[in-house]
């Protein structure tokens, strides 16, 4: 069901909640957290179609807040979903007009649940400095999307790394969580030679094949490459490169089935899907505490690489997309 409410306020939009909860008896409790979702107008949908899915796992309060024409006039419309259209969550969906695009936080203010944590989830930009962002502020926990975001890679990479808070996530890291699992797997059961370098194969300036050749050569203290394979869209191959053998993981582009390469030991295949927006968003939701080791990798994982002899590339780029290290 899609409730309207045009030319509305805060306040008002509030009062029809409690209205649906008095109508539908425990339909708008029993939520878990708060989740607001501020996105432009084109990403609006797929956005919202991402937290219903996620809001099985974890009924929520979904707040988009979607921002239309800054130079119009003050104008707020809004649609309050439940049921079939909502998932196991209520979305409330705010289209912002004039300078209440400014306004996002005194606007949601009112239609935060009580005493359940705030989640904040940028699904198409990376904010210089989450915390300190207008929903930033009212959030536990910040959720940004490099993949998505526009602007060089290296510019996105030292956003994430300059405006870090504790309490921060970026779903670029969050989508390599199963790669991280399967390759340190890997090395407890393959013990005895050091590993000197590993390489990491992916797309074209993708923040997610960065994120895990930083924490890859960062905890093995050892040079990485990176290689990119023109059409794919998500992580290929990684290689732990020893002096007598290399360990690898391949999962070709297109396939969910990946094949755990070790010497001496026949080839082993078992199911890696790429995971989607809505896994990955399920998965923050799932943990907000801080991501302790993702703060270190986009600091001391990124420097490392950042080091002269750390990193080369097979891409033909000038630049190789990792961010200076700040003397």
């Amino acid at each position: 069901m899609i409730i309207p409410l045009y030319d509305t306020t805060a306040n008002a939009i509030a009062d029809k909640l409690v209205a649906i909860r008095r109508e539908g008896g425990v339909i708008a409790l029993s939520r878990v957290l708060t989740l607001l979702v501020p996105v432009g107008a084109e990403g609006a949908e797929a956005a919202i179609e991402a937290a219903n899915d996620a809001s099985m796992e974890h009924p929520c309060r979904v707040i988009v807040l979607v921002e239309r024409d800054p130079a119009g006039e003050p104008t707020l419309d809004a649609e309050i979903r439940i049921g079939g259209d909502a998932g196991a969550s209520e979305v409330v969906v705010l289209r912002l007009r004039g300078p209440l695009v400014d306004q996002k936080a005194s606007l949601v203010t009112p239609l935060l649940l009580p005493d359940v944590p705030v989640v904040t989830w940028w699904p198409d930009r990376v904010p210089e400095t989450p915390a300190a962002a207008p929903l930033g502020t009212l959030a536990q926990h910040r959720v940004t999307d490099s993949h998505v975001a526009p602007g060089d890679l290296a510019d996105r990479l030292a956003t994430l790394r300059d405006g870090y808070t504790p309490g921060d996530t970026d779903l670029a890291w969050t989508r390599v969580t199963w790669w991280r699992a399967h390759l340190a797997a890997l090395l407890d059961a393959s013990p005895g030679e050091r590993v000197t370098s590993i390489a990491v194969t992916g797309p074209r300036d993708d923040p997610s094949r960065t994120l895990l050749a930083a924490w890859l050569a960062w905890k093995l203290r050892c040079p990485a490459v990176l290689v990119a394979e023109d059409g794919a869209d998500t992580i290929t191959r990684v290689e732990l490169r020893r002096p007598r053998s290399t360990l690898a993981i391949a999962r070709p582009a297109g396939t969910d089935e990946a094949t755990l390469i070790t010497p001496g030991r026949p080839d082993q295949r078992f199911r890696l899907e790429p995971r989607s927006q809505a896994d990955c968003l399920s998965e923050e939701l799932r943990r907000l505490d801080q991501d302790v080791l993702y703060g270190e990798v986009i600091h001391h994982g990124l420097a490392w690489l950042a080091e002269p002899g750390h990193l080369t590339t097979t891409d033909h780029d000038a630049t190789v997309a990792v961010p200076t290290t700040r003397r």
